[in-house]
């Protein structure tokens, strides 16, 4: 029986990978995806979507929504006038209306792979060889052949050594995303976007929350003014411990819980918790993919090496998402997809690194595009500034929010905008202006120039632009 034959070949479902398999689809090319985590599916079918839809992006802010909710409710609708008594939180039917989200949408991938024609192809993808400048892929035993393949294999956690996941008392982003009730004392290693985001989401219902960082620095890669702001909303306004500079010596677990022992500073203490969450990080998941096979050329570290366009050393051979270098964003891997199939279909794809935005989504919530004032002092860049607190906008102190701040960075020859970082109320909303200005290389006088409905938070866009040459006129 002749093996099955396409144009592209998709390994991997999840953003980058579904996406690239649409886009490849839509351009008249006959497309397959393979795809072999189930993500414990009730009934056993794999799941599209890849970490960010099943237990990574999605459902994280799931429960960061419901945990806010419940938050507003105990603490903040009172000054709104606003009474509220036995507010109570119900962890299991949080966790299911999680659970139906995430449902919803990879099941949803399924109904646009029906939509686009894109063969789903279950099981695990390995390269074996080429042949007639086709590449064969097994697929659980099967074949199949095509002219182009695209790697989308995404990431995993990253674990530290000695220290074991069990997804019950120690935990990966997987376990902390289903726990069935809120843990009394819970301990997180690892400051980052996971480590906060879900720190915050257990904090809200009544955690006692100690995350320790290994690094010296508080979200080193921020903003510095937007980092210290941070470290004061999270640590003294919503009582988060968070240590830096640890080192982890030991974790146990017993019948108390979890026993994390490390030394900070001279000291050597001792965290006990009931629930630890390890997030220190993800690594590119390119094991089982049969890249010694075909010489597909690797990283030390596991990331696939490309060019611009994301073209892998061998002919015909692409790879997205988070097996390559660059930030490991849901919204990036996307963006690599559409380029990929473009390319492939002899289109001219387009992916500007530098103008992909980062989000945290805490609350407040933190978003940035472009460059850090501390990285243009260390290129030796001039620049002006021009930041706007949201307490000086209407919006947000109607909406009783007023945490934060919109900074805007500029040339200091040419007023091209190099860099915006919010935080506050719907910084993951707010950036997308500045991302729209970055890309078409405008500067901040032309975000002066653009009128902003009233009263908005994008008015604060609008100031901080206004103050980059000192004619705020609001602040």
């Amino acid at each position: 029986m002749a093996n099955k034959q396409f144009d592209v070949v998709v390994i991997g479902g999840g953003p980058g990978g579904y996406v690239a398999a649409i886009r490849a689809a839509q351009l008249g090319l006959s497309t397959a995806c393979i795809e072999s985590e189930s993500y414990a599916d009730p009934k056993g079918e794999v799941r599209l979507g890849g970490t960010c839809l099943n237990v990574g992006c999605i459902p994280s802010k799931a429960l960061l929504q419901s945990s806010e909710l419940y938050e507003q409710a105990s603490h903040s609708f009172v000054m709104h006038g606003i009474s509220t008594t036995g507010v109570k939180m119900d962890v299991a039917t949080m966790i299911k209306r999680k659970d139906n989200i995430v449902g919803q949408l990879t099941s949803g991938i399924k109904g646009l792979f029906k939509k686009n024609k894109v063969t789903l192809l279950p099981g695990h993808g390995k390269f074996i060889g080429q042949e007639n400048d086709r590449w064969r892929i097994d697929v659980n035993g099967e074949v199949v052949e095509a002219t182009h393949v695209v790697v989308a294999t995404g990431s995993k956690a990253r674990h530290l050594p000695g220290i074991p996941i069990d997804n019950k008392l120690i935990c990966d982003n997987v376990g902390a995303l289903s726990f069935d009730a809120t843990p009394k004392r819970l301990g997180v290693i690892g400051a980052g976007v996971i480590g906060l985001e879900l720190g915050s989401v257990w904090k809200r219902l009544g955690s006692e929350v100690t995350i320790l960082e290994a690094m010296p620095d508080f979200l080193a890669s921020a903003d510095q003014a937007v980092a210290k702001e941070a470290w004061k909303t999270f640590t003294q306004k919503q009582g988060l411990n968070i240590q830096l500079g640890v080192k982890i010596t030991k974790v146990e677990t017993g019948k108390k819980g979890v026993s994390v022992e490390y030394e900070h500073g001279d000291e050597t203490k001792t965290l006990q918790c009931d629930r630890l969450i390890v997030s220190v990080g993800r690594v590119p998941h390119t094991a089982g993919l049969g890249a010694e096979n075909v010489g597909l050329e690797l990283r030390p570290s596991g990331y696939i090496n490309v060019d611009k366009n994301c073209r892998t050393n061998l002919p015909n051979v692409w790879a997205v998402g988070d097996v390559v270098p660059g930030p490991m964003l849901a919204h990036k891997s996307m963006e690599e997809g559409v380029m990929v199939a473009e390319c492939i279909a002899g289109q001219k794809g387009h992916v500007n690194l530098d103008t992909v935005p980062w989000v945290i989504y805490t609350h407040p919530e933190i978003a940035w595009v472009g460059k850090t004032e501390q990285q243009l002092k260390n290129e030796g860049i001039e620049y002006r500034t021009g930041q706007i607190p949201f307490a000086a906008n209407g919006r947000a102190l109607g909406q009783g929010d007023t945490t934060g701040f919109v900074k805007m960075i500029a040339c200091a020859k040419t007023d091209r905008i190099l860099g915006v970082h919010i935080i506050g109320n719907n910084a993951s909303e707010l950036i997308a202006e500045a991302v729209v200005a970055m890309e078409f290389n405008a500067s901040s006088e032309d975000i002066a120039r653009i009128c902003h409905a009233h009263p908005t938070l994008s008015e604060a866009m609008h100031e901080a632009s206004l103050a980059v040459d000192k004619r705020a006129l609001h602040f």
